[in-house]
C-alpha cells in the first residue's frame, strides 16, 4: 500500500466487480463453506467465481480476488427453481488489508435462469444420485429393525420427508442461479451505492430498456464521479434518478452511512449500550445473523458509535464460511457469522466464551462475558438515547417486529398486536407508538430509575422537527433525511459521553522526554498516560469500567496518536475533532477542570451537527458529468432481458485519457489531504512515516492484526495459528512486565524510574486482565469444548486422572512437602509446612459457596495461586500431565508448543518476586482455616504453667474475639471469616492456680488456605510480679516469607535483634547488658519512625500497609520513643527495675500537686498538663492488665492519634522530675536535641491517624 497511495485519484468508485457461476468450469461444490451433501443438490453451496472487474486493477487499491470472491457472496453459489422466492439481497463488506487500511465493497445478489444446458443435466444427475442415496435410507428394510431406527435417527432431522420432493426436474422446472454485482469504493457510502446498484438491475429486469446502455452508467461511476471532498455534497445521476451523498466536514464526526435506527430497533437500547461496553473493553464479540447486511450494519454502528477511539483487533464483520476456524483465535476480535436461519445457539460449538459477547441479532438477544462492568452514569445516558428514539418513533426496548422471532406473530389480528404490546410487539406506525410508550415497560423502569436524577419522564421530549425544514427544501427524500437526523443525533449523544468522561484527558498524558525515534524503540516499557491520578479524580461508581478501559489497545493508540502529533497541522483529523470538542467544553465547566462529579451532562451540540447535514442537502455542491453515449461497437450494447450483460470491457478497461474534473478542483496537494482525511475514515491508509511507526508501535499486543481472506490451505492456517501463538506469548511477556512495574513501582520510585502508583482497583484489573489471558490461551486450539472456562475443565480432568490413578493404587507425589530445606540444627519448634498441592488448591476454591460459576472459579484459582506464589509451579504441574494435554488439544494449540510454554511459565514465574494479596482482598466474606503455634521459652519452666490462657487475633477485615486455648495446648487450628492481612494478636491468661506466670517466646499464625504464615515476637513475661506485671500482650506481627528466603536470612542476621521485644528482655533480666545506643542512633531511629509513618499517608488508600507496624512493630514509633526515655535512665539498684512508667506516674502526682497548690505558670501549659494526667489517669484505670510497658506503648499510640506527643515532650523535658530520674549527659535534658525531637513529632499533625481495635481496647478517650 506505500508508493503509489498518494497518487490515488478522488474517484467515487475503483472496481466494478461482477459474480457468479462459471459455465466453463461447471459445478465445483464448495466443501470449505461447510454445507454437507446430506442436503438436497438445491440447498448445496457451489464456488462462485469473479467473472469480471472493470477496470483491470488501479495501482492505488490493488484488486484482491480471493477477499472480494469470498464476500460478495460468503455462501457461494445458490440454485433455486420457479418454485423459490427470489428477492434481490443487498449486503456491504469491508476488506481490511494487513497494514489496517480498508476497502468497501457493495454487492447485490439476484437471481438468473440458468441457460448452460450442461449446468442443468449436472444438477438433474445430482438429484437422481441423491435420491437413489435417499431411498436406500429410507425404505425400511423387513429383515433388521435395528439398522433402520438407527439411520433413521442420524438422518431423519437433516433429510426430512419433503425433501425428497423439493427436487429439480429438468423438464419441468426452471433452475435459477444467484449473481452477483458489486461496487467496490474507497469510501463507505452505502446508501448511494445501494441506489447505484438497485438501478442497474432494474434495468436489466424492467421490459423498457434503459436509456443508454449500461456500460454508460458503469462507465460514468468508474471514472467521472468524483468524491465529494470533505465537508461537501455531491449529485450524480443512476440509470433511473439522481443520486446524492455528503461528506461531513474535518470538524464533524467522521463519514457514517449505515443506519444506526436499524440496530436499535433489532437490539433495543439496553443491549446496545451493553454490547458498546463489551466492545469498549476489547472482550471478543460475535455477532449471528442470517442477514449479511445486518451483520455490516451491527458491526460498523458499533465501532462508529466510540469515536474517538478506533477498534484495534481483527475486525471481520461477515466471516465467510471458509474462515470458521478464526472463532478460535485467542485474541480480541469483532466478528459477524453467517446463520442459516435454522439452527439455534445450541448447535453453536464456539472455542472459548469465558470472554466472549455473542449477539443473536434476529433474536434481540445477547451473552454477555461474567464481570462486565457498568458504562459510567448508564442508566441517564439510556435515557437520553431513549428520547431521543422516541422522537423518531423507535421504541427503546427495540421493534420486535423487524426481528426474526416475530415473523411467528405474522398471523396476530392488529387488535391482538395493541393487546399484546406491552410485550414489547408493538405496532409499527409512529403515530400510536408514543401512546404505547406511555405503558411501556421499560419506560416504567427507567422513570423509576430516573426519578432520583431529577429528570421526569412525564414530559418526555418527544422532539418535533424544527421549523427550518420549511424554508429549506431537502434534495433527498423525507425518509433518507430522518435517518440522517437520527444518526446525527445518536452518534453526537455518544460521542458527547466520551468529551465528558476525557474532558482533561491531556493534563494526564505522560510526554516522552527523549526524542520520538528513542521513543519507539522504547514503546513498550513506557507508561504514556497517567492512569493512577486520572482515576484519583473520577467518580467511585466509574471505577470499574474505567480502570479496564484504560488498560485497552484502542485507549493507548489514542494516546499515542496524541502524543505524536505536537501541532495542528499533522494531528489526526479524529484527534483534532475530538480536541476541539474537549476545549469547548473547558470554556462551559467554569468550574476547576480536574474536579470532576458524576452528574450527568446532556449532548448539547445536536442541533448544530444536524444542521451542517442539512445545509449541505438543501444545497448541493458538485453535480457529475451525466452518463453519455461511449464509443462502443455498432451492435454492442444490447441486452437480453432478466439477464446481466456481458459489459463490453475495452470501453470499460481504462477511464479518459485527461480527466476534466481531477485537473479543474484537485490540484496534487488537495488530492493528498483528501488521502490524509479518507485515511481517518476508517481507511488508515499507512502512507506517512508517523503512521507506520503508530502501527509499529502497537503491534505490540496484536501480532496478527486481520486474517487473509484467502482461500486457506492447511499451511496457511498453520501458519496463522503460529502466529496466534507469538502473539500470547508476547502478550503474557508484556503483560507479566506490566504487572511487575506496577507492583515493584514503590522500589523503583525509590531508585528514580518514573511515577508510581498502583491502586487496588488497578491491581484487580490487571490481574482480571492475566485471567482472559489465561483462559485464551487455554482455549487455543481446544479439541472440544467442555464448559465456558477452559482453564477450569481442564483443571477438572487433570483432578480426575489423579483421583482414577490414586485409587488404582499407584504412588501420588500430588502434595510436595517443603520441609527439606529446614537446617538441623534449627530444632525450635515450628509448625508443620503446608502442603504444596495444586488439587488441595482446587478444592478450596471448589468449597467456596459463594463462587458459582466455572469461569468465577478459574479466576479465584489463579488468584489464589498468584498470592501463593505457585502460579507457574502449579501450571506447571498441570501440563506435565502429557497424555492429558495431548487428548484435549490439537497439535498447533499453544498449550503443545514446548518452547513457547516453557517461556510463558517462565514469565509468569516472576510473580513470585513480590507478594500479591489478590485473593484474601477480592473474597472478604469466605471462611478460612486459621492455625495457631504459641511458643513458650523452654529455659523457664514453661511446662509448670497453670493459668487459662487466651488469645484475639486482628487483621486488617476484622478480629476473632477472645478464643480460650486449652492448657497446655499450644498447637491449634480455628475457622474465622477472612481477617485480611494480620496485624496483631493479643495474648494473655486470667492468672489462675499456682504458678501463673508465662514467658512467650513468639505466636505464629498461619492462613491455611492462602499460605501466609505471621510471626509475632514476644520474648516478655506474662504474670504478676514478673517483668513490668503485665498479665496480657499486644504482639504485632509481620508476614514470614517462604522457608527458603527466611532461612538464609537466619543464618546471617545475630538473633538479638530478631523481636521487637528482645532489647527489652534484656532490660529485665540483668540491665548491665543493655545495648546502649548513643544520641545519634536515637534520633536517627526517631527519625526512621516518623518518616515510615508519613510515607504511609502518601500512599494511596488501596495499598497502604499496616499502621500498627509502623507505630508498635520492631522499628516503630514507641520502641524509638523507648529509647529515648531509656537514654540516661538512673537505675537505683542492680535487682530493682524501674520503668519508664513509673517516670510518667511521677511525673503526673508532680503536676496534680502543682494544680492544687495553684502554681501555674500559662494557660497554654496548664492544657497540655491537664492533658497529660488525664491520659496517665485513664490508662490506669483500664480494666486489662497490661502491665507497665503496655501503658506506656498504649500511651504513645493514643498520643499520636491526638496529635499531642511533641507538647508531652516539651512538658516533660522542663519537669523537676526529669531532673531527679535522669543523668546529666541523658537526652531529654539537652534542650537542643529535644527541640528537634519535638520539631521531628510535629510533622505527624497533618495525618489523621487512626488506631486499631485492640491497641485502645477499654479505654474511651
Amino acid at each position: 500500500m506505500s508508493g503509489g497511495g498518494s497518487s490515488a485519484p478522488g474517484r467515487f468508485a475503483d472496481y466494478f466487480v461482477i459474480c457468479g457461476l462459471d459455465t466453463e468450469t461447471g459445478l465445483e461444490p464448495d466443501e470449505l463453506s461447510g454445507e454437507n451433501f446430506e442436503q438436497t443438490p438445491l440447498r448445496r453451496t457451489f464456488k462462485s467465481k469473479v467473472l469480471a472487474r472493470y477496470p483491470e486493477n488501479v495501482e492505488w487499491n490493488p484488486f484482491d480476488q480471493d477477499a472480494v470472491g469470498m464476500l460478495c457472496m460468503p455462501k457461494g453459489l445458490a440454485f433455486k427453481t420457479q418454485a423459490d422466492s427470489r428477492e434481490p439481497q443487498f449486503h456491504s463488506f469491508i476488506i481490511t488489508r494487513e497494514d489496517g487500511s480498508r476497502t468497501f465493497g457493495f454487492s447485490l445478489t439476484f437471481f438468473e435462469e440458468v441457460t448452460s444446458k450442461q449446468i442443468c443435466s449436472a444438477m438433474q444427475t445430482l438429484y437422481h444420485m441423491h435420491n437413489a442415496e435417499y431411498d436406500i435410507l429410507h425404505t425400511p428394510p423387513t429383515n433388521d429393525k435395528e439398522s433402520c431406527s438407527s439411520t433413521g435417527d442420524c438422518n431423519g432431522t437433516s433429510v426430512s420427508k419433503l425433501q425428497r420432493f423439493n427436487s429439480y426436474d429438468i423438464s419441468r422446472d426452471t433452475l435459477y442461479v444467484s449473481k452477483c454485482i458489486c461496487l467496490i469504493t474507497p469510501m463507505s457510502f452505502m446508501k448511494a451505492c445501494k441506489k447505484v446498484l438497485e438501478q442497474l438491475h432494474q434495468a436489466v429486469t424492467s421490459p423498457q430498456p434503459p436509456p443508454l446502455p449500461l456500460e454508460s452508467y458503469i462507465y460514468n461511476i468508474l471514472y467521472e464521479v468524483p468524491l465529494p471532498p470533505a465537508g461537501r455534497s455531491l449529485k450524480f445521476s443512476g440509470v433511473y434518478g439522481p443520486i446524492i451523498c455528503q461528506r461531513p466536514s474535518t470538524s464533524e464526526l467522521p463519514l457514517f452511512d449505515f443506519p444506526v435506527k436499524e440496530v436499535f430497533e433489532l437490539l433495543g437500547v439496553e443491549n446496545v449500550v451493553q454490547l458498546f461496553t463489551c466492545a469498549l473493553l476489547e472482550f471478543q464479540i460475535l455477532l449471528y445473523s442470517q442477514h449479511y447486511q445486518r451483520l455490516m450494519t451491527v458491526a460498523e454502528t458499533i465501532t462508529a458509535l466510540m469515536f474517538p477511539f478506533q477498534w484495534q483487533h481483527v475486525y471481520v464483520p461477515i466471516l465467510p464460511a471458509s474462515l470458521l476456524h478464526f472463532l478460535d483465535a485467542p485474541v480480541p476480535y469483532l466478528m459477524g457469522l453467517h446463520s442459516n436461519g435454522l439452527d439455534d445457539r445450541s448447535k453453536l460449538e464456539l472455542p472459548q466464551e469465558a470472554n466472549l459477547c455473542f449477539v443473536d441479532v434476529d433474536n434481540h438477544f445477547i451473552e454477555l462475558p461474567e464481570d462486565l462492568p457498568q458504562f459510567p452514569n448508564k442508566l441517564e445516558f439510556i435515557q437520553e438515547i431513549s428520547e431521543i428514539l422516541m422522537a423518531f418513533g423507535i421504541p427503546p426496548e427495540g421493534n420486535l417486529h423487524c426481528s426474526e422471532s416475530a415473523s411467528k406473530m405474522k398471523s396476530l389480528r392488529a387488535c391482538d398486536l395493541v393487546s399484546d404490546k406491552r410485550n414489547g410487539n408493538i405496532a409499527g406506525s409512529p403515530l400510536n407508538s408514543y401512546e404505547l410508550l406511555k405503558e411501556n415497560e421499560t419506560i416504567a423502569r427507567l422513570q423509576a430509575l430516573v426519578k432520583r436524577t431529577g429528570v421526569s419522564l412525564e414530559k418526555l421530549e418527544v422532539r418535533e422537527e424544527t421549523s427550518s425544514k420549511k424554508d429549506l427544501k431537502i434534495q433527498c427524500d423525507e425518509e433518507e433525511f430522518k435517518i440522517y437526523q437520527l444518526n446525527i443525533q445518536i452518534r453526537e449523544v455518544f460521542a458527547n459521553r466520551f468529551t465528558q468522561m476525557f474532558a482533561d484527558y491531556e493534563v494526564f498524558v505522560i510526554q516522552p522526554s527523549q526524542d520520538k525515534e528513542s521513543w519507539f524503540t522504547n514503546r513498550e516499557q513506557m507508561q504514556n498516560f497517567d492512569k493512577a491520578s486520572f482515576l484519583s479524580d473520577q467518580p467511585e461508581p466509574y471505577l470499574p469500567f474505567l480502570s479496564r478501559f484504560l488498560e485497552t489497545q484502542m485507549f493507548a493508540s489514542f494516546i499515542d496518536n496524541k502524543i505524536m502529533c505536537h501541532d495542528e497541522d499533522d494531528k489526526d483529523p479524529v484527534l483534532r475533532v475530538f480536541d476541539s470538542r474537549v476545549d469547548k467544553i473547558r470554556l462551559l465547566n467554569v468550574r476547576t477542570p480536574t474536579l470532576r462529579t458524576s452528574m450527568y451532562q446532556k449532548c448539547t451540540t445536536i442541533d448544530e451537527a444536524e444542521k451542517s447535514i442539512e445545509l449541505r442537502l438543501a444545497k448541493i455542491d458538485h453535480t457529475a458529468v451525466h452518463p453519455h453515449l461511449l464509443d462502443m461497437k455498432i451492435g454492442q450494447g444490447k441486452y437480453e432481458l432478466g439477464f446481466f450483460p456481458k459489459l463490453q470491457s475495452d470501453v470499460l478497461s481504462t477511464g479518459p485519457a485527461s480527466n476534466k474534473w481531477t485537473k479543474r478542483n484537485a490540484p496534487a496537494q488537495w488530492r493528498r489531504k483528501d488521502r490524509q482525511k479518507q485515511h481517518t475514515e476508517h481507511l488508515r491508509l499507512d502512507n506517512d512515516q508517523r503512521e507506520k511507526y503508530i502501527q509499529e508501535a502497537r503491534n505490540l499486543g496484536s501480532t496478527i492484526r486481520q486474517p487473509k481472506l484467502s482461500n486457506l490451505s492447511p499451511s496457511v492456517i498453520a501458519q496463522t495459528n503460529w502466529k496466534f501463538v507469538e502473539g500470547l506469548l508476547k502478550e503474557c511477556r508484556n503483560k507479566t512486565k506490566r504487572m511487575l512495574v506496577e507492583k515493584m513501582g514503590r522500589e523503583a520510585v525509590e531508585l528514580g524510574h518514573g511515577e508510581v502508583n498502583i491502586t487496588g482497583v488497578e491491581e484487580n484489573t490487571l490481574i482480571a486482565s492475566l485471567c482472559d489471558l489465561l483462559e485464551r490461551i487455554w482455549s487455543h486450539g481446544l479439541q472440544v469444548k467442555q464448559g465456558k472456562s477452559a482453564l477450569w475443565s481442564h483443571l477438572l480432568h487433570y483432578l480426575e486422572n489423579r483421583q482414577r490413578r490414586t485409587t488404582s493404587g499407584s504412588f501420588s507425589t500430588s502434595g510436595i512437602l517443603l520441609d527439606s530445606e529446614r537446617r538441623k540444627s534449627d530444632t525450635s519448634p515450628a509448625m508443620s509446612p503446608l502442603r504444596i498441592s495444586l488439587i488441595q488448591d482446587m478444592r478450596h476454591i471448589q468449597n467456596i459457596s459463594e463462587i458459582k460459576t466455572d469461569v468465577g472459579k478459574a479466576r479465584a484459582w489463579v488468584r489464589l495461586s498468584m498470592e501463593k506464589k505457585l502460579l507457574s509451579r502449579h501450571l506447571k504441574q498441570l501440563l506435565s500431565d502429557h497424555e492429558l494435554t495431548k487428548k484435549l488439544y490439537k497439535r498447533y494449540a499453544f498449550l503443545r508448543c514446548d518452547d513457547e510454554k516453557e517461556q510463558f511459565l517462565y514469565h509468569l514465574l516472576s510473580f513470585n518476586a513480590v507478594d500479591y494479596f489478590c485473593f484474601t482482598n477480592v473474597f472478604t466474606t469466605i471462611l478460612i482455616p486459621y492455625h495457631i503455634l504459641i511458643v513458650p521459652s523452654k529455659k523457664l519452666g514453661g511446662s509448670m504453667f497453670t493459668a487459662n490462657p487466651w488469645i484475639c487475633i486482628s487483621g486488617e477485615l476484622g478480629e476473632t474475639g477472645v478464643l480460650q486455648i486449652p492448657r497446655n495446648i499450644l498447637e491449634m487450628t480455628f475457622e474465622c471469616q477472612n481477617l485480611g492481612k494480620l496485624t496483631t494478636v493479643q495474648i494473655g491468661h486470667d492468672n489462675s492456680g499456682l504458678y501463673a506466670k508465662w514467658l512467650v517466646e513468639y505466636v505464629m499464625v498461619r492462613n491455611e488456605i492462602t499460605g501466609h504464615t505471621y510471626k509475632f515476637p514476644c520474648g516478655r513475661w506474662l504474670g504478676k510480679g514478673m517483668d513490668d506485671g503485665s498479665l496480657e500482650r499486644i504482639l504485632v506481627g509481620e508476614l514470614l516469607t517462604s522457608h527458603t528466603e527466611a532461612d538464609e536470612r537466619q543464618c546471617r542476621t545475630p538473633p538479638l535483634q530478631q523481636s521487637p521485644s528482645m532489647i527489652r528482655r534484656f532490660v529485665t533480666i540483668s540491665p548491665n547488658n543493655k545495648p546502649k545506643l548513643n544520641t545519634g542512633q536515637i534520633q536517627e531511629a526517631i527519625g526512621e519512625a516518623v518518616n515510615g509513618i508519613v510515607k504511609h499517608f502518601h500512599k494511596p488508600e488501596k495499598e497502604r500497609g499496616s499502621l500498627t507496624l509502623l507505630l508498635c512493630g520492631e522499628s516503630g514509633l514507641v520502641s524509638a520513643l523507648e529509647q529515648v526515655f531509656q537514654h540516661g535512665f538512673k537505675s537505683p539498684r542492680l535487682f530493682k527495675n524501674v520503668f519508664i512508667w513509673d517516670f510518667l506516674e511521677k511525673a503526673q502526682t508532680y503536676y496534680e500537686t502543682l494544680e492544687q497548690n495553684e502554681m501555674v505558670p500559662e494557660e497554654n501549659w496548664q492544657t497540655r498538663a491537664r492533658n497529660f494526667c488525664r491520659f496517665i489517669t485513664a490508662i490506669n484505670n483500664t480494666p486489662r492488665n497490661i502491665g507497665k510497658d503496655g501503658k506506656f506503648q498504649m500511651l504513645v499510640c493514643l498520643g499520636a492519634r491526638d496529635h499531642l506527643l511533641h507538647h508531652w515532650i516539651a512538658l516533660l523535658a522542663d519537669c523537676p522530675i526529669t531532673a531527679q530520674m535522669y543523668e546529666e549527659i541523658a537526652l531529654i535534658k539537652d534542650h537542643t536535641l529535644v527541640n528537634s525531637l519535638i520539631r521531628v513529632l510535629q510533622t505527624l499533625q497533618e495525618f489523621n491517624i487512626t488506631l486499631e481495635a485492640s491497641l485502645v481496647k477499654g479505654i474511651d478517650i
